[in-house]
């Protein structure tokens, strides 16, 4: 029996990278009855009689799995975010940051499309991309678009690490991978549309080799729409004010009308970005108003 890394899943096959060789195999059937689907990123243990035929035994514990797309044990997600075209917001590049954080996956920012902006809105950027460094997240933002730096501490970023690339449509996900690895060559637009042409098509998603790392070729991470968690837990994912809220009056704070609030004072003090506390409210208050949904599949 031997350990690998399931690297690719198409057609109910999946090749399991072990030792410097790719073994093609498939599920027991058991999973099946067991209702286990195996996952690219998965860490397995299997056998083979040949690189061509083999069988998954079990899946190893996983630290944390996707759904769109359909990947485990991922490292970090890459946020791809236009400054411009489609128009930037705030609200939107939290919401993303949050449901990395939620689904336990370290945050990257990677802001496109800077020629499309004038050098003074090209100054509060940096002033934001200043703010988000504060809070700890690794940002990459260059005058120039794919400037060498900022792609070189991209590179830095992705290696030995499982990375999803994520963002809206028209943000320069497949761009910005056809930067960093120029041999893969991704038609830029029409990635999406090769996944997606029919329901027929087989959904292949594999892990590539980039840049001393395995990114997730399918640009298509979108779990940010709902979230699944209690008012309450909200603030947690906020790195900046988690850790503010220990010095709250109250322990279970959130942050709203408490007295004694050191993330409400925080704000005032210009600690913390007020666009990250708007963005704040006004998921509590999403959260607070959503109905409880009862034996949602997990």
């Amino acid at each position: 029996m031997s350990e690998g890394q399931i690297r690719q899943s198409l057609s109910g096959f999946y090749d399991v990278f072990s030792d410097g060789e790719l073994y093609r195999t498939r599920a027991r059937g058991n999973f099946r009855k067991r209702r286990i689907t195996p996952l690219v990123g998965d860490r397995v243990q299997f056998e083979s009689s040949s690189p061509k035929e083999g069988y998954i035994l079990e899946i190893l514990p996983r630290d944390n799995a996707l759904t769109r797309p359909p990947v485990a044990n991922i490292d970090q997600g890459v946020v791809v975010t236009a400054v411009a075209s489609p128009e930037f917001s705030t609200n939107l590049l939290d919401r993303q940051l949050i449901a990395l954080e939620i689904s336990n996956i370290t945050p990257v920012i990677y802001f496109t499309k800077t020629d499309l902006i004038p050098d003074e809105r090209y100054q509060e950027f940096e002033t934001l991309a200043a703010g988000y460094r504060q809070i700890g997240y690794d940002v990459c933002l260059t005058r120039e678009p794919f400037a060498e730096s900022g792609l070189d501490e991209l590179r830095g970023l992705l290696a030995d690490k499982v990375t999803v690339i994520m963002g809206q449509t028209g943000a320069g996900k497949s761009t910005l991978l056809n930067h960093i690895s120029p041999d893969l060559t991704l038609a830029t637009g029409e990635i999406s549309t090769a996944l997606n042409r029919g329901k027929h098509t087989t959904r292949k998603v594999s892990l590539m080799p980039v840049a001393g790392g395995l990114v997730a070729d399918t640009p298509g991470f979108s779990s940010y729409d709902t979230l699944t968690i209690g008012y309450r837990e909200l603030g947690q994912y906020f790195p900046e004010f988690a850790l503010a809220s220990r010095e709250c009056r109250f322990r279970g704070c959130v942050h709203l009308n408490e007295p004694g609030c050191a993330v409400k004072d925080g704000v005032e003090a210009g600690q913390f970005m007020q666009s990250r506390y708007d963005t704040y409210l006004q998921l509590l208050t999403l959260l607070k108003n959503q109905k409880p949904v009862y034996n949602k599949k997990k």
